[in-house]
Order: C-alpha cells, then sequence, then structure tokens
C-alpha cells in the first residue's frame, strides 16, 4: 500500500503540483502526528519487541484474525482502485489544488473518502490479526478524528468549490461505508 501510494502521489505532484501539510495549519499537522506516529510506534513495537505489548492483548479467535490478515491482504488492491480513480486530485491534505475535480466514479461511486476508509479498514484488520487492544483503541481514535475533523473540514472545502453538485453526492454516498450517513 506505501509502494503505491508513493508512485501515484509522485505522478500527481508532477502533473499538479504539491499542496504543503503546513497550509493546513499548525492543528492538522498536530493531529496527522498524534494518530500516526503511535500507530506506527506500536506495530514497530508489535514486530520487534512484542513482549512490551503483552498487557495489551486481546482474546481474538484465531478464525477472526485469519479473516481480518484476508482482509489486510485485500487492501492493496483497494488503495490501487483508489489512487487510479482520484488521478492527480490526490494530496497530502484536505485543501484542493487548484485544477480539482469532483471525483464520483470507481469506488467514489459508493463512499465519498475512500483512501480513509481502507486506511482504517487496513488498521483495523492490523490491530485484530495482532489481537492488540492498544491498536484497537488508535483505530477507534482514527475513526472519531477522521469522522469529527478530518472529513468535516475536507467537505467544507469540496462543498465551497463544487457546491450543489457535491452536496447532491453527499446525500447519495457515505462517507466511509457505502451507505449515505454513514
Amino acid at each position: 500500500s506505501i509502494v503505491i501510494s508513493s508512485y501515484y502521489r509522485r505522478r500527481a505532484r508532477q502533473a499538479t503540483g504539491t499542496i504543503p501539510r503546513t497550509a493546513e495549519g499548525p492543528l492538522a499537522v498536530a493531529l496527522r502526528l498524534a494518530l500516526s506516529l503511535p500507530a506506527l510506534a506500536i506495530i514497530v513495537a508489535y514486530l520487534f519487541a512484542p513482549d512490551w505489548l503483552a498487557w495489551a492483548r486481546l482474546e481474538i479467535p484465531e478464525g477472526i484474525r485469519v479473516a481480518a490478515a484476508i482482509v489486510a491482504v485485500g487492501c492493496p488492491l483497494l488503495v490501487y482502485w483508489v489512487f487510479t480513480s482520484i488521478g492527480s486530485n490526490i494530496s497530502e491534505t484536505v485543501l484542493l489544488k487548484a485544477t480539482h475535480q469532483l471525483v464520483m466514479h470507481g469506488p467514489y461511486r459508493w463512499v465519498r473518502h475512500p483512501l480513509y476508509a481502507v486506511a482504517l479498514l487496513m488498521l483495523l484488520a492490523l490491530s485484530v490479526m495482532a489481537a492488540n487492544g492498544l491498536l484497537l483503541a488508535v483505530w477507534v481514535v482514527g475513526v472519531a478524528s477522521f469522522r469529527l475533523v478530518v472529513i468535516p473540514r475536507e467537505e467544507a472545502n469540496l462543498i465551497a468549490r463544487f457546491g450543489t453538485d457535491y452536496e447532491q453526492y453527499r446525500t447519495r454516498t457515505g462517507a466511509l461505508l457505502p451507505w449515505p450517513g454513514m
């Protein structure tokens, strides 16, 4: 997923430029760090020093953990679908590029923010595979942060740019799940 993301983001930056992450303001930068650094630290600790996280171990049946592994293996295909659908509109911020177009095909036909949805799905799958309550808590905080902070900020920009077209699109698609209102 990281390789796919890096490739398509680099292509988009070459085609339509870059919006610096700092353009979103210090709160967005702080939130991004507050979410990504703990998740990364927990994953690294789980891989290289799993005993440090023994206290956060959850009892999850092996069958559910295997199902989570299957979901995790499928996530790169979803990431590829998202990036090939959004094209050069992709940005590292919630801000829109000058040439930004409203994308409503591919996974965007059903979900307004499929990249966020896939990232959260991958984090959930990793949390279940690892049977780690701390990583699962990071997932819960991530879902809340996306729903309460990130998505509203991004959608305010999309409404300002695309007006009624985006409003109508928003009424028929879910934010993170393929059901309106979700």
